[in-house]
């Protein structure tokens, strides 16, 4: 199982192998951890499993499946990345540029 800390801020993304700044992907998205079905087939440790991805392939995750979706038919890394329309779409990530981070106000 391929999964990172949620602290990880910047690396590898996982799906498009493109270094950049990461977000956390819930495999099974938090929306049914509350669920009776998820609550009985799944422990807390298997519900927060995730991912760092970068906010391309996290977005392209959600556009294309909802999260019922998500949970049942990809609820694992093996499983999500195996996806057709998912690999095409982080196929074009992959050659997308990076945007240089934006300093915040107070930084210098």
């Amino acid at each position: 199982m391929l999964t990172m800390p949620r602290h990880k801020k910047y690396g590898h993304c996982v799906c498009c192998n493109r270094e950049t700044l990461l977000t956390f992907h819930h495999l099974i998205p938090r929306k049914m951890h509350r669920r009776p079905y998820f609550q009985k087939n799944y422990t807390k440790e298997e519900l927060n499993r995730g991912i760092c991805i970068c906010r391309l392939c996290h977005n392209g995750i959600h556009d294309r499946h909802d999260e019922m979706t998500l949970a049942k038919e990809f609820p694992t890394f093996e499983q999500l990345i195996a996806d057709g329309e998912l690999q095409r779409h982080f196929a074009w990530v992959a050659k997308q540029k990076i945007k240089p981070a934006v300093p915040s106000k107070g930084a210098r």
